[in-house]
């Protein structure tokens, strides 16, 4: 290295000492090391990929690695991340959903793309695809009995309320009416074994409904998600017309607080375990036999320790017949729960995310859906709440909240 390239290479981590660049410019992840020295923007590993892939637009140099030429240095110093976004993030709906380095590839890419390649939040007429309230396409869906992927019709429209899908191309009458009120989505590419594999949500007769799509394109799948965003946005607007924004983008959608398999046992611990994949959806505890299974098997409702729930490392030292060594009891106001976990990682995780939930006092909200007393939160049937109210519904669901049920061939 020359002493003129190590002069550029010193200036450029005095760069990354400024406000904005010490975190990446498109996921926000810490001590980037890697820089476009076209959009002037530093950024981490993963999203210096994704800037390789469209050399037409930005070219990317190890901060450390490369060698740097005086020019180069200039532009960086003449803009940085925070001129850049200033820049790119003009007119980003507050819908749009913003992906941080946590989140899958097919997010980030089309957050990158967005920005630098089609300039979406400069030119307002290019986010028409998701922005309009009304939506038209077609996505692979998942069959709930055969498990195929096959080519349905979607339609999402924020007049009517609702998202639907039609079995066949011509067909008049949809397959499924989703409401947008109980709508969520959430991009599942390891379950659903599809990089662009996404997780839609509603309620059908007071159960969860899952179906699982996905489609070829980056830019369509993560269009209709936004999409998807929008409407619901728009829909909570109306009915919480008191609510800030800045309340209501939470409640656009969700990402589950934690999945993965666990064993279980019955009510009276004598059961045999059962192999179950379960997911936290904030203070709901779902469980299915097979992760991309259709409806849940049964479903939990965590309380918070004021209401006399608690979590216990370990099980009962009676308890027999799990394969699993280790254990967690869920205390609740009725009965415990009894849960295996295969490693002691895993085991940790569960703990963690119970734990942040079991640790949070309920709100008034979540004590309104739940149609028993406050100090009586019990583990219950299926039952609806209350209609929407102009105070906002803290659970998921804004119409309903989710108590224990469970089908009679697996009870929890």
């Amino acid at each position: 290295m020359t002493a003129e390239q190590e002069i550029n290479r010193r200036r450029l981590l005095e760069l990354l000492a400024r406000p904005g660049n010490g975190s990446c410019a498109d996921c926000g992840a810490s001590d980037p090391t890697w820089a476009s020295f076209i959009l002037g923007v530093f950024v981490c590993q993963n999203c210096s990929g994704i800037h390789r892939s469209i050399p037409h637009v930005s070219k990317i140099k190890s901060v450390v690695m490369d060698p740097w030429h005086a020019s180069e240095v200039k532009l960086m110093t003449a803009l940085g991340n925070n001129a850049a976004k200033a820049k790119y993030e003009q007119r980003v709906p507050t819908f749009y959903y913003k992906p941080t380095f946590l989140d899958c590839h097919v997010l980030l890419e089309q957050w990158v793309r967005a920005r630098y390649e089609r300039n979406e939040f400069v030119c307002v007429d290019k986010q028409e695809p998701y922005s309009t309230g009304y939506r038209e396409g077609f996505l692979w869906k998942r069959g709930r009995d055969n498990g195929q992927f096959l080519n349905r019709k979607f339609i999402l429209s924020e007049r009517e309320g609702v998202l639907k899908y039609f079995n066949k191309h011509d067909a008049r009458e949809p397959k499924a009416i989703m409401k947008i009120q109980t709508l969520n989505a959430t991009f599942q590419p390891s379950k659903i074994g599809n990089p662009h594999g996404l997780q839609i949500t509603y309620l059908k007769d007071n159960s969860t409904r899952n179906i699982f799509v996905y489609h070829e394109d980056g830019k369509e799948i993560v269009d209709w998600f936004n999409a998807v965003r929008a409407a619901r946005f728009h829909y909570l607007q109306v009915a919480f017309p008191g609510a800030s924004e800045s309340e209501l983008v939470p409640k656009l959608t969700r990402n589950y607080m934690k999945e993965g398999f666990m064993e279980k046992t019955g009510p009276k611990h004598t059961e045999g375990f059962k192999k179950r994949w379960f997911t936290m959806d904030d203070r709901r505890l779902m469980y299915f036999k097979d992760p991309l299974d259709a409806y849940a098997r049964g479903e939990v409702f965590i309380g918070s320790k004021e209401n006399s729930y608690s979590l216990l490392p370990g099980l009962p030292p009676s308890t027999q017949g799990n394969r699993w060594p280790y254990g967690i009891t869920i205390v609740t106001p009725e009965r415990n729960f009894l849960f295996t976990c295969e490693t002691e990682a895993e085991q940790s995780d569960w703990i963690a995310a119970f734990l942040m939930v079991i640790n949070r006092p309920m709100l008034p909200q979540e004590y309104a859906g739940l149609q028993v007393r406050p100090q009586r939160c019990a583990v219950t049937r299926h039952v609806n709440g209350p209609p929407l109210t102009s105070t906002l519904i803290f659970h998921p669901h804004a119409s309903h909240t989710a108590l224990h049920h469970e089908s009679r061939a697996d009870r929890l």
